[in-house]
């Protein structure tokens, strides 16, 4: 059985970029007009048949499972000796299949592409425009994509006539049947480009870094996805372009952590001013806020602002931002703090120094009074 990949020479991990590269390069070689081997008709046939399995993502599959391109096992109807793959190979056979109709088209729809864009916790609340660099195939401005040299057209295959397939009579048991095949040496276009053009080497498309403005919606969050349609990679020989997706990560803040769609943040406070109460100034992405803390506010409590969080990717309004209050406990005190302290603990009641013991509650005071008894 011929070995495609040996045939064209490449690897079988050759990505499609790959095949029609190496397969414009030998086919330039090999071409019966330029190459004067007295086999060199039967390299170039098997050249192109080798290039049409390959370049065709189902033909390449099927013949690196079953080693046939169109997915048929050995033998009739199944595995075993020789023979037909099954009716449907006998029908094609016949009326000549293998074929499209009709001459094939070079244009192909480009390649998606995929980059991610940095942003600040700021540009997720608000929304923000970006500008990318973007490196990707654009069409080729000498040949405006037609991959020939400007001034120049194709020449009309002439193996097929243009058909981009040929026929040839097959013997076999049920008699003299005709044989349709994608043509090996136009590679089933119906035509050939004899004069490519050299800034896109015959492909339509170059590739350049270009810049983009991207605007990036209110809401966003880290791991979603725009979808820029028509902004990938340009096709093929004038083809259609791919879309663009532009995936957004989002930088740490110092302060504020998002979940969902509030804003959280830690604010610490001296256990006097917890005591006594106090107003807070925060730097707020809309700007400075003041909030009131009550007297005896204990640590753990939360502070929250309305509307000051993440605005909804879909336009409901905005989340909130949630202040949460530490107490901070003094860890060194002078002489004259221990002594106020001590006044204080003296002025409510309590005894400094001595182990604190849990409340006792109704019951626990009727048990130990039983007990007692």
């Amino acid at each position: 059985m011929t070995d495609y990949y040996e045939a064209l020479g490449v690897d079988r991990s050759a990505s499609t970029e790959e095949i029609k590269k190496t397969y414009r390069k030998k086919a330039r070689k090999l071409h019966p007009d330029v190459n004067p081997a007295e086999d060199a008709e039967d390299q170039f046939k098997l050249l192109g048949q080798a290039y049409e399995v390959l370049s065709d993502p189902q033909k390449r599959q099927n013949y690196d499972t079953t080693g046939d391109p169109d997915g048929r096992s050995a033998g009739f109807g199944g595995a075993g000796g020789g023979g037909f793959g099954g009716f449907g190979d006998i029908f094609e056979t016949f009326f000549g299949g293998g074929g499209s109709g009709g001459p094939a088209s070079r244009t192909r729809r480009g390649q998606d592409s995929l980059i991610r864009v940095r942003i600040d916790l700021k540009d997720a609340v608000f929304g923000t425009t970006k500008e990318v660099e973007v490196e990707t195939a654009v069409t080729c401005s000498v040949c405006d994509g037609s991959c020939m040299r400007p001034g120049t057209s194709p020449t009309t295959c002439p193996d097929c006539g243009g058909q981009g397939q040929t026929q040839r009579p097959m013997r076999s048991i049920l008699g003299t049947v005709i044989q349709t095949q994608t043509c090996a040496r136009c590679a089933g276009f119906g035509n050939i480009i004899e004069d490519p053009c050299q800034e896109c080497d015959g492909q339509g498309r170059v590739r350049e870094r270009k810049s983009l403005k991207v605007k990036i919606p209110a809401g966003v969050d880290r791991g979603n996805r725009i979808h820029l349609a028509g902004e990938g990679e340009a096709g093929i020989a004038g083809g259609p372009s791919g879309d663009l997706f532009i995936e957004v990560d989002i930088r740490p803040h110092d302060v504020f952590t998002r979940r969902g769609n509030d804003l959280h943040a830690s604010v610490t406070i001296p256990m006097t001013a917890a005591a006594l109460g106090t107003s807070i100034t925060l730097d707020t992405f809309d700007g400075e806020e003041h909030l009131e803390v009550k007297p005896g506010t204990q640590s753990g409590e939360t502070l929250t602002l309305r509307g000051k969080g993440v605005s909804h990717l879909r336009g409901m309004g905005r989340g909130d931002l949630k202040v949460h209050l530490k107490v901070e406990t003094p860890t060194k005190l002078s002489e004259k703090q221990k002594e106020m302290l001590r006044m204080l603990a003296e002025e409510r009641g309590e005894e400094p120094g001595e182990s604190v013991t849990e409340h006792k509650g109704m019951f626990k005071k009727l048990r130990e009074a039983w007990e007692s008894l």
